[in-house]
Order: structure tokens, then sequence, then C-alpha cells
């Protein structure tokens, strides 16, 4: 564990020095891969409210290709869980408890079919290094033995790669990784 909080520290550090802006272009990989994958399937699409010199990820709204798919944001509930509910970019938001914006709690929470996951760090096994709540693993451990068509993508800077991230039973390796460089 003090590996990991120190990893944190680390990359937490160099996000902070070498953020960047990225262009919308940054998701024509994702936007492929989506394609690809949910031809005529219904997309529901988890993104998370960017904070802290994380990927810009609502450049994915400059794009006309995801304006079919349904976007959710997370919201912390209860005990040290999870959900996901409806979001449109101009509906207002709410600080929870670690002063992170989340959508009010609507109607009833679903599961995506595709999450784009935030992270400190990753590897080349596409394990991720999260912030230390385990509020993602947790929810993946949970509904991906129920569902397995959940693509997991870690969106990240390319310099966030680290050689090897140590790894515990409790964390959830993802499918893809999206950089600036492309789809890992």
């Amino acid at each position: 564990m003090q590996k990991k909080d120190r990893l944190r520290k680390k990359y937490f550090f160099i996000r902070k020095k070498k953020y960047f802006d990225i262009r919308p272009s940054f998701f024509n990989p994702l936007i492929k891969l989506i394609k690809k994958r949910h031809k005529k399937k219904d997309v529901n699409l988890s993104i998370y409210y960017p904070s802290s010199f994380e990927v810009n990820i609502f450049k994915l709204f400059d794009l006309n290709a995801i304006d079919r798919a349904k976007i959710f944001l997370p919201v912390i509930t209860g005990k040290n869980s999870m959900h996901f509910y409806k979001w449109d970019k101009l509906d207002v938001l709410q600080i929870n408890k670690f002063g992170m914006l989340e959508p009010f709690e609507s109607f009833k929470s679903i599961v995506p079919n595709i999450m784009l996951v935030p992270l400190l760090a990753y590897d080349n096994e596409n394990n991720r290094l999260g912030y230390g709540g385990g509020f993602y693993d947790r929810y993946l451990r949970k509904y991906l033995k129920k569902y397995n068509n959940i693509m997991t993508i870690g969106v990240a800077f390319s310099f966030q790669k680290h050689h090897k991230i140590p790894v515990s039973n409790n964390d959830v390796k993802l499918d893809y990784i999206l950089t600036e460089k492309g789809i890992v």
C-alpha cells in the first residue's frame, strides 16, 4: 500500500507539471473503437468530471460522433459505493463529499456499456493506479460478473505510463488505455 501511495504522489506531481490541453481529435481512436464494437447497439457512455489536471474529456463533446450516446456521470452513494446517472452537458451538478462534481440522483442508475475511467498511472498490462478510494474497482468487480459487455477505457497522457503498477486482488485491469498516442 505504501508503494502505491508514493506512486500516487509521484504521478499526481508529474501530471500537474506536464499537463497540456488536448484537441478533440485525441478521442478519434475511441470513436473508431466504439463504432466498431457497438455498430447498432445503444451506447451508454460513462465519463467523469475532469479535475486535478486530468485529461479534459469534455473535448469529446466537440465531436458529433457521440451525439447519439447517452452520457452518465458517477455519483458516490452510501457506504463507498458508486452508481451512474444520466447527464446532459447543460445539467446542473452538485459537489459531493470529496469536492467532485456529480449529477443529482435521478430516476434510476444504469450500468454503462462503455466506461471512461480516470487514473493517475497505467502500465503495459492495462493495470491502473487510481486515487486510492477503490470506487471504480468495487464497481467493476460487482458489475463485470453480471454484464460481460462493459468496455473499460482508462484515459491518460502518455507520460503517465509506469513500468509496472503494483496490483492487489481487488484491482481490476482495464480493457484499453487511451492517450494522445492512440489506444493501447
